[in-house]
């Protein structure tokens, strides 16, 4: 159950963000009977703000009557994190100077890591990831790194969504495979793609802790620079960023 503190706010603009947030949740689908038992308003009440999210495209009814989010959310998700994005680039401008390799930031969208923000090495060889490039969960580090702050009935529907695509011999093919890693990976607080998504290529990733969705950074570069000792000075100045960009994205008063 979803509840929110009373506030002077209008009631119905945050009934309407209740009703968004509780559906995005749930993975985008609901049916009336679930958002009704989530949110514990009157069903007189839930029709009422349906009927007005339905035609202003912000909420669509599918053919089994069930409600998912609309498309006019792609346009004010777009912009969300471009904006989301701008704000932390000076943390991996950060990371770039200390540690001298590429860095990113990425969210989950549906299934899929999409990159928002990227700081270049300026090194002759780096990494480069285009923003607005979407990629796979389970073979990279960022997306790794967001599945394991979710409970693994989510990682499963993810994952079995996308498939396990193997691009390189070292990626992980199988959910055992990745349930395993993503233990590793909660254990010690930071993932590694290690050449799973490209040959020769290694990557440290880090989630954002508390991030509205969720979100990871990384660092990456040749597996001829970025070894263990590489990793041992990248960990704690991934945590500290990690942390800042947390505390930038706390509401104000919270």
């Amino acid at each position: 159950m979803t509840t929110r503190p009373a506030s002077g706010g209008v009631q119905s603009v945050e009934r309407v963000f209740e009703l968004l947030e509780v559906i995005t949740a749930a993975g985008g689908e609901m049916s009336l009977s679930e958002l009704s038992a989530a949110v514990k308003l009157p069903l007189p009440t839930i029709h009422r703000l349906l009927r007005t999210l339905v035609p202003s495209g912000y909420v669509r009814q599918l053919p089994n009557r069930n409600y998912a989010l609309g498309p006019r959310l792609i346009l004010l998700g777009e912009a969300a994190g471009r904006q989301f994005g701008s704000a932390a680039r000076g943390r991996l401008d950060e990371l770039v100077r200390e540690l001298g390799e590429s860095a990113n930031m990425a969210v989950l969208d549906g299934q899929e890591v999409v990159y928002i923000a990227q700081a270049q090495s300026q090194r002759s060889m780096r990494m480069f990831t285009e923003v607005g490039r979407r990629a796979d969960t389970h073979d990279t580090g960022v997306g790794k790194a967001m599945l394991a702050t979710l409970p693994d009935d989510r990682v499963r529907a993810i994952v079995t969504a996308t498939g396990m695509a193997t691009p390189t011999p070292k990626s992980l093919g199988t959910l055992e495979e990745l349930f395993a890693d993503l233990e590793r990976i909660r254990e010690r607080g930071y993932a590694i793609d290690d050449e799973e998504q490209e040959l020769g290529v290694r990557c440290y990733a880090m989630a954002v802790p508390g991030a509205p969705t969720p979100t990871a950074i990384s660092v990456s570069g040749p597996v001829s620079r970025v070894d263990e000792d590489f990793g041992r000075r990248a960990v704690p100045l991934l945590r500290r960023a990690a942390e800042a960009i947390a505390a930038e994205l706390m509401p104000v008063g919270a």
